[in-house]
């Protein structure tokens, strides 16, 4: 593992936060990109994506604090420690969500027409990120005999799943998936519903993997993260059933 990538003076550039920005600034590509092919205000996409990666932080935090309040009640120093991992993906997209939501409504633009922009970019974003948790050392998977195991030494000597790799494959694939579902003639919002589906699909999945996963277990032997999913599938899944029929909105330069 390599928590520390690499160090400047006095300075250390820490995996996790260069992977994440790395990410960032690929997804932001991809999406202005996006946005002038569609006749779009590119210097928009930008001010929304900074402000949804600035919530979007800030609620992923949050929100896992709140979920593992017992073993940060006695160590309040490390609340802002984000490098050593400890992020929730779902508060993240829940505050980012409302974050562009709030700047589509004061600039007056519809918010699904961003949300469909920003979809595949956020997958590649978060695709990139899980390697940030893999050179971390965090998010490591249960013990494995499978020939692919990983040694996490600063944890113990067992060889456990790559579970932050198997994200970031995961991830991938739905960027590339989303941007066969772009071309498709479906409505606003059906992109964006569709990355909700499927990553929630992918999550559940490998939350099976995930180390600590039984500790995290509310109810009928699901996971915190489990039980996201599932809700989130089931409303991504009525939005993509009822958009079915409905012919493609026009924005931009005719999308």
């Amino acid at each position: 593992m390599r928590p520390i990538l690499f160090q400047l003076g006095p300075l250390p550039f820490r995996s996790y936060g260069v992977m994440m920005m790395i990410g960032f600034l690929l997804g932001l590509y991809r999406a202005v990109r996006a946005a002038k092919k569609r006749g779009m205000d590119a210097g928009a996409v930008i001010d929304v994506c900074l402000y949804s990666l600035l919530a979007g932080i800030v609620g992923s935090r949050l929100v896992f604090i709140l979920l593992n309040w017992a073993e940060f009640r006695g160590h309040m120093g490390e609340i802002l420690s984000v490098w050593q991992g400890g992020l929730s993906f779902h508060g993240g997209i829940l505050f980012a969500i409302g974050a562009a939501c709030a700047y589509a409504r004061a600039k007056r633009i519809p918010f699904m027409m961003i949300a469909d922009l920003l979809a595949p970019s956020l997958a590649l974003a978060y695709a990139v990120t899980r390697i940030g948790c893999f050179l971390n050392g965090c998010c490591y998977g249960v013990p494995t005999n499978l020939p692919w195991g990983v040694r996490f030494p600063v944890l113990d000597d067992l060889a456990r799943h790559p579970t932050q790799l198997y994200s970031a494959a995961a991830s991938f694939l739905i960027y590339l998936a989303l941007v066969m579902v772009e071309r498709w003639n479906k409505p606003r919002g059906y992109v964006f519903a569709a990355y909700l589906a499927l990553y929630s699909v992918y999550r559940f999945l490998v939350e099976n993997l995930r180390k600590g996963a039984t500790a995290d277990v509310l109810a009928f032997g699901l996971t915190q993260a489990q039980i996201a999913s599932v809700l989130i599938l089931l409303v991504a899944a009525v939005a993509l059933f009822t958009m079915r029929g409905r012919p493609r909105a026009k924005d931009g330069r005719g999308r």
